[in-house]
């Protein structure tokens, strides 16, 4: 008896210890944040979601530690819901994994386009992603999704949802998942439109880094706009990974453009 109460008692340490860890870390971030003196009420937002590559795990380089001016970053925290955006931009996600993993997003380079863009000058980003997961995490019901949801329900108090870039699919990219990835996209971005009562609601999607086994899968994820419309995607056509699924930096930013122009081009068609 002795000897499992020990145990227990070593493992109700252990798992203080954790939870202590991750207050830690999130206080930590908190503490070194710009905190704007006056938000903006009327922001362009964007939802932010996906998995790994969309949370960023390129190297975030000395240039690109900058504060993007104009641009903020949701906290979901009541008393500072927004912080000027700076990388990592993942770092508030409600789903995230741990700090440490979350870096370089596309979602930079694509704030620092829209910013050029946006007709009201401010930019308020919703960033939602978590790595290793698959699109059936994602669909209505599922945590990913209400948590996305949630967050980005709170943050329309400062102004109006403009669009969604989604990355997502390295872990559909088998045969099977494949097949079904259209349709279950289709439940994703009807869900988010009638939520947030915008039909017409911009949604772009990335292509996956290139390889023999994925190949099946962008091909598939290109027929997006003709399947649904008022969608988008990104090519991946010339980036480059550090370990053969995950964005290096530069490709990252490459694709931040390239989410950037296409949703351009979907909210000027919709000007029309």
């Amino acid at each position: 008896m002795k000897r499992i109460y020990v145990i227990k008692y070593f493992l109700l340490i252990i798992f203080l210890f954790q939870v202590q860890q991750s207050a830690f870390g999130q206080v930590a971030v908190f503490e070194k944040e710009h905190i704007p003196k006056d938000v903006p009420q009327s922001m362009d937002i964007y939802l932010v979601i996906g998995q790994s590559n969309m949370a960023g795990r390129a190297e975030i380089k000395k240039e690109d530690t900058a504060i993007l001016e104009h641009a903020y970053l949701f906290t979901g925290n009541s008393s500072t819901p927004w912080v000027h955006a700076r990388n990592p931009l993942n770092r508030y996600a409600t789903t995230r994994k741990g700090i440490e993993m979350q870096r370089l997003s596309p979602a930079y380079s694509f704030t620092k386009v829209m910013i050029a863009h946006s007709s009201k000058e401010e930019i308020g980003l919703v960033m939602n992603a978590k790595g290793g997961t698959k699109i059936m995490q994602w669909l209505p019901g599922a945590n990913l999704y209400e948590e996305a949801v949630k967050q980005t329900h709170k943050a329309l108090e400062y102004g109006i949802l403009k669009g969604i870039i989604w990355h997502q699919g390295e872990s559909d990219s088998d045969p099977i998942r494949t097949e079904l990835y259209l349709e279950r996209i289709e439940i994703l971005i009807n869900a988010l439109r009638e939520e947030f009562n915008s039909p017409k609601l911009p949604f772009v999607a990335g292509q996956i880094f290139e390889s023999e086994k994925r190949n099946s899968f962008n091909k598939m994820i290109l027929k997006l706009p003709s399947f649904i419309d008022y969608t988008g995607v990104v090519s991946s056509k010339g980036v480059k990974t550090f370990d053969g699924t995950h964005f290096d930096s530069d490709s990252a930013l490459m694709m931040g453009k390239r989410y950037a122009a296409e949703m351009k081009k979907i909210q000027d068609k919709l000007k029309k």
